[in-house]
C-alpha cells in the first residue's frame, strides 16, 4: 500500500499564532520538503496577498525533484460564472500543475455562511472542479467540514463529494475542519464513503481534540490514500495533523510506503529545520523527533535500557534520525553515569569509588538547584573536571559589573574583567545591553587573541528561574544559557542567590565548552 503526502505548512501552518513566513522562508521550506520526498507542497492562496503572489512567481524557477507544487483556493462564488470568478482565475494564473479547492459539505455552512441554496452549492463544486480539469490541471477537492456535515446530514454531505467526483476530481479529501470528531467516527465514516465514491480519498484533520494524528491513521486504515498535514503540526487554533508523526507511524507501525527509508532518517533534522524557519522552538516532548522523545531519567529505566533498549523504547530512535539520551539527575543511578562517561570518552568502572563519588556530587548539586538534564554541556565539563581530565583555558582573577542610571538616560551596564591565560594577565572592560551581555562582551574581548574561534559562537537563549519563590528577592536562581556555533548548540547552567554570579557560571561553562570542543577536533 502507498500513501501520498500533502504538506500545507506554508498555508495552514502559517496561520499559527506567532508564525509569519517571508518569501525566502517559504522557498527554503519548499526545497527542504522536496528533499524529504513529500508528494505535494501547498504553497499558499495565489492572489490572496502580495506574499503568496510573489512566492508563486519565484517558485517557477525551483527545480523540484520529488514534489509537485500546489496552489489553494475555493470553488467559484455563488451565482457567478466559473470562468469569471476571481479566485479561479488566480489559481490558473499561478501556473502550477496541481490545484486544490475547498467547498462546503455541511449544509449549516451553505445556509448560514454562503447564504445560498444546497443545489447552488452543488453546482459551485461540480462546475469549479470541471473547469479546472478542462484546463489540464490535477485537481484536488477538499470537502470542508465533511465529518460534521456527515453527522448532521449524511445524504447532503455525500452529494457534495459526488458532485466533485462528477466534475472529475483527482482526489477527494474529507476534512475534519473543526477538529472535534472522534477516531472511531472517522474510521466508520470513511469506510461508508469509500463504498459510494470511486475517486481516491484523502484525509485532512485538525487537532482541536488532540486526535488529528490518530484520526489520520484511522482514515488510512479505512481506505484513504492521500494524507494532508503540516510539519510539527503547525496550524490555526490547536494546529493540524502533524506530518512528522504521521510519516513515522505509517512507515514504522503500518509498513506503509510514503517516503524512502533514507528520507525517514532525515525526519528529525527536517522537523528542527522547519521549526527554525518558523522561529518556533521544537517541543522537547514531540513524539519521534523531540529531544526528550527517547530520554530516560529514572535509574531503573536507564539500567534496563542499557541491557536491552526494547525494554523502554517502542522503536529505534536512529530510524527517524533521533538519538537516545540518558539523563543524569538526582534520580539517576550508576548506569547513567557510566553511559554518559562512555559518550564523552571517559573510562569509569561501576564498582570504582570515583563513580559513586561523582554520582553523589551530582545528586547534591541537583538538590541545590542544578538541573543537568537541561544542561549537558555543563554536565560534561563537571565530569571531566571531577576526573581531572580538563585543563582550564583561563583563570579568573576578578570581575566587576557597574549598572548606572542617570537622569533622562537609559540604564547602562559596564563589565570589567581580570583573567589569566597561560600566566598572562588580561584586563578588559566592555559595555553591554545588560550586565550579562556586558560580561559576555568583556570575556570575549579578553580571550579573542588567544582563542579566535570564539568569534563563531553566539548566545541564542537565556533563561532565569527562581528556585524558591517564598524567599522573594533573596531566593536562589537558576540560569540556563544556550550557545551556538557553526555546527552545534549547547546548554550550560549556573545556580546562586546572586543572578549575576549564576549567569557568570553558565557563561564561563558555555565558553569553556566551546574551547574544549574545538581543542578535541585538533
Amino acid at each position: 500500500m502507498e500513501v501520498e503526502l500533502y504538506d500545507t505548512t506554508l498555508r495552514d501552518g502559517a496561520q499559527t499564532q506567532g508564525i509569519s513566513f517571508s518569501v525566502p522562508d517559504k522557498i527554503r521550506i519548499t526545497e527542504k520538503l522536496d528533499s524529504l520526498g513529500i508528494h505535494y507542497i501547498e504553497g499558499g492562496w495565489p492572489g490572496a496577498n502580495p506574499k503568496d503572489i510573489e512566492f508563486f512567481k519565484k517558485a517557477k524557477s525551483l527545480k523540484l525533484k520529488n514534489s509537485s507544487l500546489a496552489a489553494f483556493g475555493s470553488t467559484r462564488r455563488a451565482n457567478t460564472k466559473v470562468d469569471k470568478d476571481a479566485t479561479i482565475k488566480e489559481l490558473l494564473r499561478s501556473e502550477v500543475d496541481v490545484l486544490t479547492i475547498f467547498g462546503k459539505s455541511w449544509d449549516l455552512h451553505v445556509k448560514e455562511v454562503l447564504k445560498t441554496t444546497p443545489d447552488e452549492n452543488l453546482k459551485m463544486i461540480e462546475e469549479s472542479v470541471n473547469y479546472l480539469k478542462s484546463r489540464g490541471k490535477f485537481t484536488i477537492f477538499d470537502a470542508e467540514h465533511f465529518f460534521d456535515g456527515y453527522k448532521a446530514n449524511p445524504e447532503y454531505a455525500l452529494r457534495t463529494i459526488l458532485a466533485a467526483e462528477r466534475g472529475g476530481a483527482d482526489r477527494i479529501v474529507l476534512c475534519d475542519t473543526n477538529g472535534g470528531t472522534l477516531t472511531s467516527n472517522v474510521f466508520e465514516i470513511v469506510e461508508e464513503v469509500k463504498k459510494k465514491v470511486k475517486a481516491p480519498l484523502g484525509i485532512h484533520s485538525h487537532n482541536d481534540s488532540e486526535m488529528a494524528v490518530a484520526n489520520t491513521i484511522a482514515a488510512v486504515q479505512a481506505g484513504c490514500v492521500h494524507v494532508q498535514g503540516t510539519m510539527n503540526g503547525y496550524g490555526e487554533r490547536c494546529g493540524n495533523a502533524n506530518l512528522i508523526s504521521i510519516i513515522s507511524n505509517l512507515k514504522l507501525k503500518l509498513g506503509v510506503n510514503c517516503i524512502s527509508d533514507l528520507s525517514l532518517k532525515e525526519l528529525t533534522e527536517t522537523a528542527y529545520y522547519v521549526a527554525e524557519m518558523c522561529n518556533m522552538k521544537l517541543d522537547d516532548n514531540q513524539p519521534f523527533v523531540g529531544s526528550s522523545a527517547f530520554a530516560h531519567k529514572a535509574g531503573v529505566h536507564v539500567n534496563a535500557i542499557m541491557k536491552n533498549p526494547r525494554t523502554y523504547e517502542h522503536m529505534d530512535p536512529s530510524s527517524v534520525g533521533n538519538k537516545r539520551v540518558l539523563l543524569i539527575s538526582e534520580l539517576s543511578g550508576k548506569s547513567s553515569i557510566l553511559k554518559k562517561a562512555k559518550e564523552i570518552d571517559l573510562e569509569l568502572d561501576k564498582e570504582a569509588p570515583q563513580t559513586k563519588k561523582i554520582l553523589g556530587a551530582l545528586q547534591d548539586l541537583e538538590h541545590k538547584g542544578y538541573h543537568f538534564e537541561a544542561a549537558e554541556a555543563s554536565l560534561e565539563l563537571f565530569m571531566k573536571r571531577s576526573m581531572k581530565k580538563f585543563k582550564r583555558f583561563f583563570e579568573l582573577s576578578d570581575f566587576r559589573v557597574i549598572i548606572e542610571k542617570r537622569s533622562k538616560r537609559k540604564i547602562t551596564s559596564e563589565a570589567t574583567i581580570k583573567l589569566k591565560v597561560n600566566n598572562k594577565l588580561e584586563h578588559t572592560a566592555s559595555l553591554g545591553d545588560g550586565p550579562v551581555n556586558a560580561l559576555d562582551n568583556a570575556l570575549r574581548k579578553a580571550l579573542k587573541d588567544f582563542y579566535p574561534t570564539l568569534a563563531e559562537m553566539h548566545l541564542t537563549d537565556f533563561k532565569v528561574r527562581v528556585l524558591d519563590e517564598k524567599q522573594g528577592t533573596a531566593a536562589k536562581v537558576r540560569v540556563l544559557i544556550q550557545s551556538q556555533d557553526k555546527t552545534d548548540s549547547w546548554w550550560t547552567i549556573g545556580v546562586s542567590e546572586n543572578i549575576i554570579e549564576a549567569s557568570w557560571q553558565a557563561l564561563v561553562d558555555s565558553v569553556e565548552y566551546k574551547l574544549l570542543k574545538d581543542s578535541e577536533k585538533k
